[in-house]
């Protein structure tokens, strides 16, 4: 069942294009070394009482000139632009997901949050199986993927948001920035650092 996600608040920093278009001072965009994290991802609506498992490894950061052409790309050429920007940038890390190989990270970022913790945004290209290419069906307009990681200082804390494939657009009556869900967004809790420090 396909659903639609309009931004909100409880889902802004992952829907509002913040991924892209946040310029919070502090945002690193260094190269970490080796980050991982992993967590429990819980249907939610049609999805209710599924789970599995999504681990994120982060090798690098994407840098304010990335970002700045996933913008230019989406602008000039729409969510077709975004698609083709993300193809031709470097992995920057990997999700593996339970039962599946996983994909490459294709931009992230990590930004420092008011209460000492930090935000870690991930987008990349969904990848299209050949079945699903084959058929052309309408699922292939939902070709990207975006993850939040919201790390808590305080123990337990950390959650974060899965949305396996969406899309972004912008309603043509109002002018804002949407995106469209083929599923539910997955909430992940139970998400452990798992970084060797």
């Amino acid at each position: 069942m396909q659903t639609r996600t309009k931004a909100s608040l409880a889902m802004a920093a992952l829907i509002c294009f913040v991924v892209l278009l946040s310029t919070t001072h502090g945002a690193a965009e260094d190269k970490p070394g080796h980050e991982e994290y992993q967590a429990q991802a819980m249907g939610q609506g049609t999805q209710l009482g599924q789970s599995f498992n999504v681990t994120v490894i982060i090798e690098e950061y994407s840098t304010a000139d990335e970002r700045q052409a996933l913008i230019g790309a989406f602008e000039t050429a729409g969510p077709q632009g975004l698609y083709n920007a993300l193809n031709k940038m470097s992995a920057k890390g990997h999700i593996a997901i339970t039962g599946t190989l996983g994909y490459d990270i294709s931009f992230a970022r990590k930004i420092p949050t008011a209460d000492g913790g930090v935000k870690i945004r991930v987008l990349t290209n969904r990848p299209i199986r050949f079945g699903e290419a084959w058929a052309d069906s309408r699922s292939m307009d939902y070709n990207l993927s975006a993850l939040e990681l919201d790390l808590s200082t305080e123990k337990g804390k950390s959650t974060g948001t899965l949305l396996p494939a969406c899309q972004f657009t912008i309603d043509k009556k109002t002018n804002e920035l949407e995106i469209e869900n083929l599923q539910n967004p997955w909430k992940l809790s139970d998400v452990l650092d798992r970084t060797k420090k």
